[in-house]
């Protein structure tokens, strides 16, 4: 089969919806189909086309920003090409475009997808208010032109006022989450790295520095936790600088990052091998998400793999890693002392939330998806829905 993916930012960008398109395509590249992703050349130095792990990647160049969807005038016209020769089009939304391409792939008699991330909830401003109506009016469109439309969660999509509308074309796939092995060696490594003292009770947070992502509600629950545990330290993986749209973000996050001193310590973007020693090195994780943007929270299957506990918010589909595998504890979002005291509990008594192990989470690795996105993509092509 041949599939064409469209987004916004793929690599090198990262994030969430950035890595399961990623996972997903090379997975299905590795089977044999034909894999290719549209999306933009948002950095100059990025190359037009280039194949990444057996995946063509064509990136449109941007005339302009607005907040973090990038102005593309002709993306529609460079995915009708490719159309021409793919079988299905596969589109990840939020992404503004995704109701023209759906009604130019069902013109030309191709089977739509959708993957559905997340509703987009941006935080509040003149320009926001209209990039959020947006982005709702072009993804119900495309929802309502898609045959299927994929989402991580039941849990989600019944929480979602979009996907509530198309529970009749939905399929449930959880998000392809893996984590390479743990190198003891690594882990030492990055104790020296960071200066991790052996008294250390280390808080992990792996997300950009984004205001959906909660940073600031563990910068808040961390003077609690410090009451009861004075050697917790916050070790948080990720973009933190320049990260798109954000900028007033961090500035208003710094005083209260300065006022924690060392208790709280940037590590940047890591590769695989170090993010599973960073996990193993961790007592426990922390997901302290806002809002619907955030619709699973991969980082937290990533960790329980490598057997770290989660704290992860109580929010539809964010809280069903954790409820299926009973590895860590759910908390009300945007409650510092209720995330505090759910930290120190998992810290007092870590061996009971991490001794089972993950089980369910095997269940979530790129082949398995690839295998459940193939049965999709093989039905819809031969006409069965």
């Amino acid at each position: 089969m041949r599939v064409l993916n469209t987004l916004y930012y793929y690599r090198p960008h990262f994030s969430g919806l950035t890595v399961y398109t990623e996972r997903l395509a090379m997975a299905l590249a590795a089977r044999g189909h034909t894999l290719t992703v549209l999306t933009s050349r948002y950095a100059r130095k990025l190359p037009d086309e280039e194949s990444l792990d057996g995946v063509r990647v064509l990136r449109v160049a941007v005339l302009a920003t607005v907040s973090k969807g990038p102005i593309m005038p002709t993306f529609l016209l460079h995915a009708f090409r490719l159309l021409r020769n793919h079988d299905v089009l596969q589109l990840h939304v939020p992404q503004l475009d995704a109701a023209p391409l759906a009604l130019l792939a069902r013109l030309m008699g191709k089977p739509v997808v959708v993957t559905y991330h997340c509703d987009l909830s941006l935080p509040t401003s003149p320009l926001n208010r209209i990039a959020n109506w947006a982005s709702r009016l072009a993804n119900s469109l495309a929802l309502s032109l898609a045959q299927a439309v994929v989402t991580n969660t039941r849990d989600y999509a019944e929480s979602s006022p979009a996907l509530r509308r198309v529970l009749d074309k939905l399929v449930v796939i959880p998000p392809p989450s893996i984590v390479a092995p743990v190198d003891p060696a690594r882990g030492r490594a990055l104790r020296d790295r960071f200066r991790v003292q052996a008294q250390d009770r280390l808080i992990g947070m792996a997300a950009r520095l984004a205001t959906e992502k909660g940073a600031e509600v563990l910068a808040q629950a961390m003077p609690h936790v410090l009451q009861f545990h004075p050697t917790a330290r916050v070790l948080y993986v990720g973009q933190y600088q320049d990260v798109m749209g954000e900028a007033a973000y961090l500035a208003r996050l710094q005083p209260t990052l300065a006022a924690l001193g060392d208790r709280w310590s940037f590590l940047g973007v890591l590769d695989p091998e170090d993010m599973a020693a960073f996990y193993a090195l961790c007592d426990v994780t922390v997901l302290p998400s806002l809002n619907s943007t955030e619709s699973f929270g991969m980082v937290q299957v990533e960790s329980m793999l490598c057997g770290t506990p989660v704290v992860a918010s109580d929010l539809p589909g964010v809280r069903q890693p954790v409820k299926q595998s009973g590895m860590g504890l759910v908390v009300p979002p945007r409650d510092p002392l209720r995330l505090a005291q759910a930290i120190n509990q998992v810290l007092a008594d870590r061996a009971r939330y991490a001794e089972q192990g993950c089980a369910w989470c095997e269940g979530l690795s790129p082949a398995n998806v690839a295998d459940s996105y193939q049965r999709l993509y093989a039905r819809l092509l031969a006409g069965s829905g």
